[in-house]
């Protein structure tokens, strides 16, 4: 009816604003956010289905040694987080979210069609290395087209102010990102597994080309604004205006200045600390561009405030994600060699315990969207950093777990139910930092900068997969004499690894916690 009233008549800003206030006491979602959880359920049904058979298929298939295969899925992964910050920023200044959208989806269903062809070929084939790194390059700059501007467009849908609704749209939307995750491991890890390895790639391009052609047909009558506005066909530059002085963006110096500060930061990490190339880029850009959106000219003191505290939380969010995607590699690793998956005479493939998370989370994430309204409701609400707080501490717990589930004797395998349980409180974590980290990225970052914002917030998951892969090198492999070494500590077992994660992210738990009272200060008002 909204759409209908504003596609016939021109109405005065009071007429708007009141509209905009009836749409904000509703207590239904817009039909819009279950468009978007569609899409988004079909496009990480594309990536998890790649990613459950990812590192199986480097060590089973072309033979790569664990370490080499972990690298590699590390700087992927560090790699998909990481172009977002492109896909925003072209959003942000030239085709807004929908072009964006459709454009990386495309690369990325080609990215998997590639990599169908890949593993047809024999393992030895040269092609086959070229058609690796093609495939994974579509898939790397075809993610960071599409997933900054699908979340943005989740906080888009509902009036600038209702940020309790926000956190629960955010929290559902979430639900379809793993409701993907979920089936995807089913259908493409057992094809990959049980059958042969192209056919799981397969799957995973035709669940991308299912998700453009749902987001194609149904976007402009439920995509809108609570005015019932297109969203996404404008650059978001347009959405709201600049300082009464005119002074917005970057300068030519400031660009030159952060142009040759990354290039130095990329320098020194590679050639001093001697990080591979793409961790150096990655960490890089990730150290650099942060702090560069700080000086834009058109940020008044409370933006940049809010901004400086996205910033801080992303230094926490970077050692979250560098112990939880240990599921993708470490992890996947201890349930093909050390987890018992006999269930009734059935062995389990191994890639499907990385549906354990995702299913978790499609059953919790209903609760805790309802949690937090009712907190909020009676005003006892934890702040954004305080749930992130949680989440770090409900990882350490998980790690805690299994540590206790280990067995030294490598050829003894654990209980199922040591992986299960890990995976419960991970996603309990989960739940509490990333769903409401995206949603704080939108209610913080002014309404021109959002896309390019979830470009950077992106940039600490991608900082946090990279160094997963990096931590995942360590894992102490049975067959090598040689045991790994972390800042001292020889890593001879199982236990002793998982507890460094233990400790990592058990210290950043609690300093968060100690921060996020000042931190909510610096949010001046959103929650």
């Amino acid at each position: 009816m909204t759409s209908f009233i504003f596609s016939h008549q021109k109405l005065s800003t009071t007429q708007k604003r009141l509209i905009m206030s009836q749409a904000g006491t509703t207590k239904s979602h817009p039909a819009g956010l279950y468009v978007l959880f569609a899409t988004e359920f079909w496009e990480r049904f594309s990536y998890y289905g790649m990613r459950a058979i990812f590192v199986l298929f480097m060590t089973d298939k072309l033979l790569f040694d664990k370490a080499y295969a972990a690298n590699i899925y590390g700087s992927y992964t560090g790699l998909v987080y990481l172009t977002p910050l492109i896909g925003g920023y072209v959003a942000d200044r030239y085709w807004g979210n929908r072009k964006s959208i459709f454009a990386g989806g495309l690369m990325m269903a080609i990215g998997q069609f590639i990599l169908f062809a890949c593993a047809s070929l024999p393992a030895a084939s040269e092609m086959s290395q070229i058609l690796l790194w093609t495939g994974l390059a579509f898939i790397i700059f075809g993610n960071g087209f599409f997933k900054p501007n699908i979340s943005t467009m989740v906080g888009q849908l509902y009036v600038e102010s209702d940020n309790s609704k926000k956190d629960s749209a955010y929290t559902i939307f979430y639900m379809g990102i793993n409701a993907g995750a979920f089936v995807a491991p089913l259908v493409c890890g057992y094809l990959g597994e049980n059958v042969d390895f192209k056919w799981g790639f397969l799957a995973a391009g035709v669940g991308m080309l299912i998700s453009l052609v749902i987001f194609y047909f149904t976007k402009d009558k439920y995509v809108v604004s609570p005015l019932g506005e297109q969203l996404g066909v404008l650059p978001n530059k347009l959405k709201d205006a600049a300082p009464a002085d005119g002074q917005t963006g970057f300068s030519q110096t400031q660009i030159a200045v952060l142009i040759l500060s990354i290039v130095a930061a990329i320098a020194f990490i590679y050639k001093v600390l001697g990080v591979d190339f793409w961790g150096s880029a990655i960490y890089g850009m990730t150290l650099c561009l942060p702090l560069s959106i700080l000086t834009d000219r058109s940020l008044t003191s409370v933006e940049r405030a809010r901004l400086v505290v996205v910033v801080i939380i992303m230094i926490f969010v970077v050692f979250f994600w560098m112990c939880f995607e240990q599921a993708g590699a470490s992890l996947t690793f201890f349930a093909k060699e050390q987890t018992d998956r006999n269930l009734f005479g059935w062995e389990m493939p191994a890639s499907y315990f990385q549906s354990f998370n995702a299913g978790y989370i499609v059953l919790l994430a209903p609760i805790f969207a309802v949690l937090w309204s009712k907190l909020a409701s009676k005003g006892i609400e934890p702040s954004a950093p305080m749930k992130q707080a949680m989440g770090l501490g409900f990882l350490a717990l998980g790690f805690l777990f299994i540590s206790f589930g280990t067995n030294d004797d490598p050829t003894i395998k654990v209980s199922i139910l040591w992986l299960s349980g890990l995976y419960f409180l991970h996603t309990v974590g989960e739940l509490c930092l990333s769903p409401i980290g995206l949603s704080m990225v939108n209610k913080l970052a002014p309404g021109r900068f959002t896309s390019l914002m979830m470009g950077i917030w992106f940039m600490a998951i991608a900082t946090g997969n990279k160094l997963a892969g990096t931590m995942s090198e360590l894992y102490p492999d049975p067959a090598k004499t040689e045991k790994p070494v972390f800042l001292g500590i020889e890593i001879s077992d199982l236990h002793t690894y998982f507890m460094i994660f233990v400790g990592f992210s058990g210290v950043a738990a609690i300093i968060l916690f100690f921060l996020s009272f000042k931190l909510q200060k610096m949010m001046h008002g959103v929650k």
